[in-house]
């Protein structure tokens, strides 16, 4: 996917990568939306609400990992490895908050926000289910 070049040290991205990683922030919420619609109707708006905005942070860390991973890998490889266990390190943190906001704001409502979290599991597999069907070889 992220390749680099041996002259510049410039990532050069696929263009169908680069399409089907800017697909991926949309999909998750509309996966998000999807969900939070079933929400609605099963268990009410606060969990519905709580569901999407789920899936709001899930899209957001996608993009934050997107647009750092570029930059992390353009370093020396000792220098790459300090600044992604640091950068996973603080996503960590951050994500550790926003669970425990949750927890404080609604505590019976955390699996709602979970599940709205984890609607990017079922987008990459899909993502990755549609990839595979397009190879035209399974080995190089």
């Amino acid at each position: 996917m992220y390749t680099r070049t041996r002259k510049a040290g410039i990532l050069d991205i696929d263009p169908l990568d680069e399409k089907i990683l800017s697909r991926i922030p949309f999909e998750i919420l509309g996966a998000a939306l999807i969900a939070a619609s079933a929400a609605l109707a099963l268990f009410g708006i606060s969990t519905a609400m709580l569901v999407f905005a789920g899936g709001v942070f899930a899209a957001a860390g996608f993009l934050w990992m997107k647009a750092a991973l570029p930059k992390l890998l353009d370093r020396s490889r000792k220098a790459a490895v300090r600044s992604w266990a640091l950068l996973y390190a603080v996503r960590l943190i951050l994500i550790l908050a926003v669970f425990s906001f949750i927890i404080l704001l609604f505590p019976r409502k955390i699996i709602a926000f979970g599940a709205g979290f984890s609607v990017l599991v079922p987008v990459f597999l899909a993502e990755g289910a549609i990839a595979l069907s397009r190879m035209k070889t399974w080995k190089n």
